[in-house]
C-alpha cells in the first residue's frame, strides 16, 4: 500500500462539498473536477442532487447525497423520505447520519429501526451510515458497526466533518475489525492530504470522503481547513 501513487487514490474518493452556502458554480466545478480526476463520486446535500445530475449526464461519476445531515436527529420517516427523493433526483448512493443521541443512550432497537427504514427506502442503492465517531465511546462505535453489519448496509462512515473532529486511523481500524470484510468503511473529516489518505486505507478504509480530492491525487497538502 505504501507504493500506491497519489493518482491511484482517485477511485477511493467521494469528492465532497457540503457547505450550506455552496453555489451552483461551486457544484459545477466539483463535478468537473470529479470527471477530470476520475473520482468515485461527488458528495452533496440532497437539494444539490438535481443540479449535479444535470452536470453529470451520462457520466460515470456517482452522485452521493447526505441524509439527516449533519445531526442525525430528525424523524426516521423524514430521513427515509429524503433518501427516496434524492435517489429519484439522481443520487446513486446515500450517506445517512444515525441518531447519535439514541446510540449514546443505549436505545439500540431505535437506532436499528432508524437505519433499517432508510436502508429499505434506498432499495438497491448503497447506504453508508455515519457514526460521528468523535462523539462516541469505542463500545458505542462497536455497537453501531454491529447493527450496520447485521442490516447489511454497504458502508459504515466515521464522521460528518461538522462535529468536533473527523476520522482517525484508530477508529477506521476498529470499524474494519467489527464489520469484517463484507462492509465498506469510509473515512471522512480531516482526510486532506496524500499521507493521511494512505494511512486511512492501510487501516481498512475502502472509501475516502474529502473536499481536498484534487490535492490528494496531486500528492499535495490542502490549504486551510475543512472536510
Amino acid at each position: 500500500m505504501k507504493n500506491l501513487q497519489p493518482a491511484a487514490l482517485a477511485s477511493y474518493i467521494d469528492h465532497t462539498l457540503l457547505a450550506p452556502d455552496a453555489s451552483r458554480q461551486q457544484i459545477r466545478t466539483l463535478c468537473e473536477e470529479a470527471q477530470e480526476h476520475g473520482f468515485y463520486s461527488v458528495c452533496l446535500n440532497s437539494a444539490q442532487v438535481p443540479y449535479a445530475a444535470s452536470c453529470l449526464t451520462g457520466d460515470a461519476v456517482v452522485i452521493c447525497a447526505v441524509v439527516g445531515f449533519p445531526l442525525g436527529a430528525g424523524l426516521s420517516d423524514t430521513k427515509a423520505f429524503e433518501a427516496e427523493r434524492a435517489i429519484a433526483a439522481g443520487a446513486g448512493e446515500i450517506d445517512m447520519v444515525l441518531n447519535i443521541g439514541w446510540l449514546k443512550e443505549g436505545l439500540l432497537d431505535l437506532v436499528r429501526d432508524d437505519i433499517a427504514r432508510v436502508h429499505q427506502a434506498c432499495g438497491g442503492v448503497p447506504l453508508k451510515v455515519i457514526l460521528e465517531t468523535c462523539l462516541l465511546t469505542d463500545e458505542q462505535k462497536t455497537q453501531a458497526c454491529e447493527i450496520c453489519r447485521e442490516l447489511g448496509v454497504a458502508f459504515v462512515k466515521t464522521s460528518t466533518g461538522f462535529s468536533r473532529s473527523g476520522a482517525t486511523v484508530e477508529d477506521v481500524a476498529l470499524m474494519r475489525k467489527v464489520v469484517g470484510a463484507g462492509v465498506g468503511v469510509k473515512a471522512s473529516g480531516g482526510v486532506r492530504d496524500y499521507p493521511t489518505a494512505v494511512a486511512m486505507i492501510e487501516a481498512g478504509a475502502t472509501r475516502l470522503g474529502s473536499s481536498s480530492g484534487v490535492a490528494i491525487v496531486a500528492g499535495n497538502a490542502a490549504a486551510g481547513s475543512g472536510y
